[in-house]
């Protein structure tokens, strides 16, 4: 039996080798995401003032700058911008005025681009898919890697850098990488998968029923009076996100970031009225059942949104030991010597 997990462990582990390296490497270096917008975009070193006036007016201007917007992050955190969200795959980031200062369609800047192969493999639908299913196999060879090495667990050391390119040396080095970082690596690839197959994950922790959609009227949604309105709602919450309806006779949505929430948008929500701009629902993520909230955990677990510094360091070296896991492990198996088969040696017929 070990012998089988030793074996479905190596192969499995081998095919997967090159989507490990792609997913630690881009998980490590989305942790400086903020790092590298707050790089490349000047407007988002500037402090933002976060009174819902500002950023209603704000929100006024890009829509009339921007006709295809259909969302916007507000600023907040390590970011003093605006980022944009518009139909047809566009995107975008305006400033603290509501300035528009960046504009770009597809993944043409780093950051979306690494998002976009982390998150889906550049290939859509079909690849998050993939992803999802790469997440949950990752966790099967930490699992299988974890049995194979209860036999061996007397040659364990804290060594992850090999003293030579011999293959005994990167055996143990994958070794020791994988069980140093075993209980993150299960998290990440767990949480990531989750987050793709999001419908099932909620069903299996007993998602609640989604409230009936209000009716509401059409209209241009004044920002400020809405975003006022969600305030009054939430005092101690954070506005973090706005949505424009998707189409005529639906809502406009706000969502606000409460304490004790993980999620960096939060999950709180106020629906907004378009004719109005009042607040006709609300959903309080705090007060939601017991699976829902764990379900919003995974995301920022996932994503390094918590622990500050320190989480983000544990996020990015847990990247880098899934790279190198793929890497030296297939190393180590291809360089394996194989046996070579025996045939009967057939000598030819005398004359």
């Amino acid at each position: 039996m070990l012998a089988a997990i030793r074996t479905l462990h190596a192969w499995a582990g081998t095919a997967l080798a090159v989507l490990a390296v792609v997913f630690g490497l881009t998980g490590t270096l989305l942790v400086v995401e903020d790092d590298w917008v707050r790089a490349t975009v000047p407007a988002a070193r500037v402090q933002v003032d976060l009174d819902s006036a500002r950023l209603g007016a704000a929100l006024d201007r890009l829509e009339v700058a921007e006709p295809t917007l259909t969302s916007v992050v507000l600023p907040g955190g390590a970011v003093g911008v605006h980022r944009l969200y518009l139909a047809d795959e566009g995107f975008g980031y305006g400033d603290a005025d509501g300035a528009v200062v960046d504009r770009w369609r597809g993944a043409a800047r780093a950051e979306i681009w690494i998002f976009d192969l982390h998150h889906e493999l550049l290939a859509g639908h079909t690849g998050k898919l993939v992803a999802g299913g790469a997440g949950l196999a990752l966790v099967l060879m930490i699992l299988t890697g974890l049995i194979v090495w209860i036999p061996a667990w007397r040659a364990s050391g804290w060594r992850v850098w090999p003293r030579s390119g011999a293959r005994r040396e990167l055996i143990g080095s994958h070794r020791n990488l994988g069980l140093i970082f075993a209980t993150p690596l299960v998290v990440f690839s767990l949480t990531g998968a989750a987050i793709v197959f999001h419908g099932a994950t909620q069903a299996l922790l007993g998602g609640a029923p989604k409230p009936p959609t209000p009716v509401v009227g059409t209209g241009d949604v004044d920002w400020v009076r809405a975003l006022t309105a969600a305030q009054a709602r939430f005092p101690e919450a954070t506005l973090r996100m706005a949505s424009r309806p998707a189409a005529p006779g639906q809502p406009a949505t706000i969502r606000l970031r409460q304490p004790g929430e993980w999620h960096p948008n939060g999950r709180t929500t106020a629906t907004i009225d378009p004719a109005t701009s009042r607040v006709v629902a609300t959903l309080d993520a705090n007060a939601l059942p017991t699976g829902i909230r764990a379900y919003n955990a995974f995301y920022p677990l996932h994503a390094s949104s918590i622990g500050g510094w320190l989480y983000d360091w544990v996020t990015a070296l847990s990247g880098l030991a899934m790279a190198g896991l793929g890497l030296v492990g297939a190393w180590a198996f291809l360089t394996k010597p194989r046996r070579r088969s025996l045939r009967p040696q057939h000598l030819d017929p005398a004359p």
